[in-house]
């Protein structure tokens, strides 16, 4: 089969061998999207080798559970060993033995078939096509800020990024009411932020914040109940600390390479809490897409096959993109 695989190098094969697990559902990647993970993986970020990709929607082709033959699904990245108390609890996400779709000891969808239990699929309501299918991780992953900070009408929210994850947190922040404030250092992308009422700030290259919008004000002075670095930049959680109120709240989601250098003098002096923030349940995420709340079609840049592979990273990579999709045929 075709698969796009890293081996310290990017490349396109067509002989990858068909994922085949024991005890697994064997799923026809349909289309997948290129994340800022995936992009980070290829500059050094986990050590990972093999085929890349972990957003996705496909149809089942074989499976134990013959109901599940046919129907088109999503998957949970994180595969558990099954037996510990946090997989008996029902939540592989943090399993010291897991295995990762596309990211840790797991080939990914950037190929035309991938594996996953059974328990790990989720079925795509027809009312979500597969562009929007394809968007249900990254969702999950935004939601999950929700199971981790308590946030309302009275909380102030910064949101340091304004690329595809940036894009989705603010959209489902906005769900809550909160005073909400994106700073990013692309115009174009910002101005996608602006269907949630969001004040936009622009981040320039002397570290001053300007607002986009005429009379917007000025955030010299203002300081955040909850900010969430979501940049992908190993300076964005700079930015976060000079951000945060003291005893606020700090979410990490930036995954890169690079070392993050930080005075963490700040966060004893200003008692922050640092969240760590990855995977998100997935039900919430489909219910969102399938009811119209979050609309995701103006976040696709560009819609590319899996032969394209290599120049479909190439465009993901550039500063002004946004999700990048590829389909498998």
């Amino acid at each position: 089969m075709k698969a796009l695989r890293f081996d310290g190098s990017l490349r396109l094969v067509d002989d990858a061998p068909v994922p085949r697990r024991e005890g697994e559902a064997l799923v026809e990647v349909i289309c997948a999207g290129i994340c800022n993970t995936d992009l980070e993986i290829v500059k050094g970020y986990a050590g990972f080798r093999g085929t890349l990709g972990h957003e996705f929607v496909g149809r089942v082709v074989e499976s134990s559970d013959a109901t599940l033959v046919g129907r088109r699904v999503v998957g949970e990245i994180n595969v558990g060993c099954g037996s510990c108390a946090l997989c008996r609890a029902g939540d592989a996400r943090h399993c010291v033995a897991r295995t990762v779709l596309g990211i840790h000891g797991r080939d990914g969808a950037f190929a035309e078939y991938l594996s996953l239990p059974t328990r790990n699929l989720f079925e795509v309501p027809d009312s979500i096509d597969d562009e929007e299918a394809v968007f249900v991780e990254p969702l999950a992953a935004a939601l999950n800020i929700f199971e981790q900070v308590d946030i309302d009408k009275a909380t102030t929210v910064a949101i340091v990024g304004d690329g595809k994850l940036a894009q989705l947190i603010v959209r489902v922040m906005a769900l809550t009411g909160c005073s909400l404030t994106i700073i990013g250092k692309h115009a174009e992308k910002l101005e996608l932020a602006k269907v949630t009422g969001a004040r936009r700030f622009k981040l320039q290259r002397d570290d001053r914040i300007v607002s986009i919008e005429r009379n917007g004000g000025s955030i010299a002075d203002e300081k955040f109940d909850v900010v969430i670095e979501t940049s992908g930049s190993p300076s964005g959680l700079r930015l976060a600390m000079n951000l945060v109120r003291p005893r606020g709240t700090i979410v990490l989601k930036s995954t890169h390479h690079e070392a993050t250098p930080v005075d963490l003098s700040q966060v004893v002096v200003n008692e922050v809490k640092l969240a760590g923030s990855r995977c998100g349940r997935f039900h919430p995420a489909i219910d969102l897409l399938a009811s119209r709340t979050i609309d995701v079609g103006p976040l696709i840049s560009e819609r590319m096959s899996l032969t394209n592979g290599v120049a479909a990273f190439e465009r993901a990579a550039s500063p002004s993109t946004m999700k990048v999709l590829m389909w498998a045929k």
